[in-house]
């Protein structure tokens, strides 16, 4: 090999790294974001295996239809999370996403349930069409139910309300005009009681109403495929058959055909239609209120929903949309009872005014006796998402603001007024994962983290000394220096791009300790290669380190390769094992180039370094002297 050409001068590329060092440390006291003492200044964003908090996994779902949220819909399904969280008050929460499907919610040092920030919170007013049994029960046949409102938040803080199944019941749920620009709650209101006592079969006067005519997606229609080919043909003809819901007294023989589609799950009852769903006694609310988010979205389709998982509902299109809600808030009404007021929009005004007009005079016959109140008119349900919030009976045309009342909490009500004002999800999530650490478990994890890395670096150090001698203060000083350059990029990064370092990234710290030990072996061994093969150490360092660079180069870049390619395919904490190998790895590769090589060069220079016993190359020296005294003697007697 070729001697390398020009004499290296060391002191430029420490001069680069002095500067290099100047300008980080730069930015860590003084950048935007710096603020409070020096010492506070250096600390970088710790995650929150660290420090403790809540940390949930929020994943996109496909729709009942098979298709995937788009990128524009996650990034605006992010924006309305984040609102959610923020509105809990809580400072530093934050809310990223993660490849095409997740979406990562982490609040620092404080443990809370974040349920229903991931709700769809699909808010749709329809009219109740009929009225039946939701028991699900084979033998009995559909009684009178009646829809006393009594809602009962459940723990997200999507309320489901009360509904009695038998003729009497006390009815609460109640449809309220508020004075214009003023709290629903306050003003005296048109109360509208929901307590059917009609029969759930259907009346002659009534109209049947029929499924919307819009063409079927393909998705649901080869899962309708799966639903027949699994209850038979005899269960599906019987249902289809059907043009109210069954009555297995008049013909006890159905309640076997129709058997099967008790044991169907409720994805599979999700796909089928509303007039089936409803229709077929044997489908219950246990299965309906489990449906998968957004199984009733569609507010051109009629739908089926449960109210108390007692009675279930045949209901109409949605006239009044959660987008036509301008503002909602949680406030006291006269009974001193927290409920919902709703304040709509110019035009969602205007349809709240019309659908109240046609359930208050029935046009069009369109509710069922089965649906009415007590009073004779028709009822109107408050759907959030698969559920029913209430289903007042409207006793006047509404003209002003409104409100949504239940037997809600404050926590309750404020949830489900947070998830109305800032608007539904444009996709349906699924929780995947939810973490709540202390904060004392926090920094036990820190100081276990710290304890690992220190014990790693110091054994690397120890064996430095131990087979290098002198050529491990390089190993030494090569190490602090990456640590101190690792650590001022963990704050301005923390700061500008929101990176934190978590227990998975002390790890890749910790790894990236055997990639820097690699690249000394690489060299210190060339170099010894090189002594043996009869150059002085001087002479040796230059040519050591030309045919070492390429493979050092080699191995840190197929790390690097690693953890990119292991960052881009991975989710969670994961994510923070592969950056920080990879900022590691990185920042080791600037170490050899502009401090490993020229403090080799300066060290070649020294006296020290020719001293086998201080050098550590001692042995390799002497072998190499040997060497060349056994080859030198026989020349000599060969010319004499």
């Amino acid at each position: 090999m070729a001697p390398p050409q020009g004499q290296m001068r060391p002191g430029r590329q420490l001069a680069v790294l002095a500067g290099i060092f100047v300008v980080l440390y730069l930015l860590v006291f003084f950048s935007g974001g710096a603020s409070g003492s020096f010492m506070d200044r250096l600390e970088p964003r710790l995650g929150l295996d660290l420090v403790g908090g809540t940390r949930m996994t929020l994943e996109a779902k496909n729709t009942v239809d098979g298709r995937a949220p788009t990128a524009e819909n996650l990034e605006e399904a992010r924006q309305i999370i984040e609102n959610r969280v923020n509105a809990f008050g809580v400072a530093e929460a934050e809310v990223v996403t993660e490849g095409n499907r997740n979406i990562v919610i982490s609040l620092p040092g404080e443990n809370r349930d974040l349920t229903s920030v991931g709700t769809p919170a699909e808010l749709r007013f329809r009219k109740v069409l009929k009225a039946a049994d939701g028991s699900g029960a084979v033998a009995a046949p559909a009684p009178t139910p009646s829809a006393s409102g009594g809602a009962s938040p459940n723990p997200s803080g999507s309320p489901s309300a009360g509904a009695s199944a038998t003729p009497s019941g006390s009815p609460s749920a109640k449809a309220t005009a508020s004075p214009s620009g003023g709290q629903g709650g306050m003003a005296p209101t048109p109360s509208a009681s929901a307590s059917p006592s009609a029969s759930a079969s259907p009346s002659a006067a009534a109209p049947s109403p029929s499924t919307s005519a819009a063409p079927v997606p393909a998705g649901i229609e080869e899962q309708r495929k799966a639903v027949e080919q699994k209850v038979g043909a005899a269960a599906w003809a019987a249902a289809n058959g059907l043009q109210g819901p069954a009555d297995l007294t008049a013909d006890p023989s159905l309640a076997d055909k129709l058997k099967p589609f008790g044991t169907l799950s409720p994805e599979e009852v999700a796909v089928l239609p509303a007039q089936m769903q409803f229709n077929v006694p044997t489908i219950g609310c246990a299965q309906l209120d489990k449906r998968p988010p957004g199984s009733i979205s569609d507010p051109n389709q009629q739908s089926v929903a449960c109210e108390d998982s007692a009675a279930k509902y045949l209901l109409d299109v949605a006239k009044v949309l959660g987008t036509d809600v301008d503002d909602a808030s949680a406030v006291l009404d006269q009974t001193n009872s927290w409920v919902v007021s709703l304040d709509f929009t110019g035009s969602g005004q205007d349809k709240w005014t019309n659908l109240t007009r046609e359930a208050f005079n029935n046009e069009g016959q369109a509710c069922d006796a089965s649906a009415l109140g007590q009073d004779g008119k028709c009822r109107v349900a408050v759907v959030l998402d698969n559920e029913i919030v209430s289903s007042p009976e409207i006793q006047g045309v509404l003209t002003g603001n409104s409100q949504i009342t239940g037997s809600f909490t404050q926590k309750d009500a404020s949830t489900l007024a947070g998830q109305l004002r800032y608007g539904a999800l444009p996709a349906t999530f699924e929780p995947q994962e939810q973490q709540n650490v202390s904060a004392t478990l926090g920094a036990s994890h820190l100081r276990a983290g710290l304890l690992a890395a220190g014990i790693g670096m110091l054994l690397v150090i120890i064996y430095a000394f131990f087979y290098y001698r002198l050529l491990g203060s390089v190993i030494f000083l090569s190490l602090l220096l990456s640590a101190l350059l690792v650590f001022g990029a963990l704050i301005v990064l923390g700061r500008n791009i929101g990176f934190t370092l978590t227990l998975a990234g002390i790890a890749g710290f910790i790894v990236s300790l055997g990639v820097a030990a690699d690249s000394f072996v690489i060299y210190f061994e060339r170099l010894k290669d090189e002594i043996r093969e009869g150059r002085s150490p001087r002479s040796a360092v230059p040519r050591a380190w030309a045919r070492a660079r390429r493979t050092i180069i080699s191995a840190n870049a197929i790390s690097i390769l690693a953890a990119v390619v292991l960052y881009i395919v991975s989710v969670g904490t994961v994510k923070g094992f592969a950056f920080a190998l990879g900022l590691a790895t990185v920042l080791d590769l600037v170490v050899v180039f502009l401090f490993r090589h020229p403090i080799m060069t300066m060290f070649a220079r020294t006296n020290a370094f020719l001293s086998p016993r201080v050098s550590g190359l001692g042995r390799v020296l002497r072998t190499a002297e040997a060497e060349g005294a056994t080859t030198t003697r026989p020349s000599r007697v060969k010319e004499a």
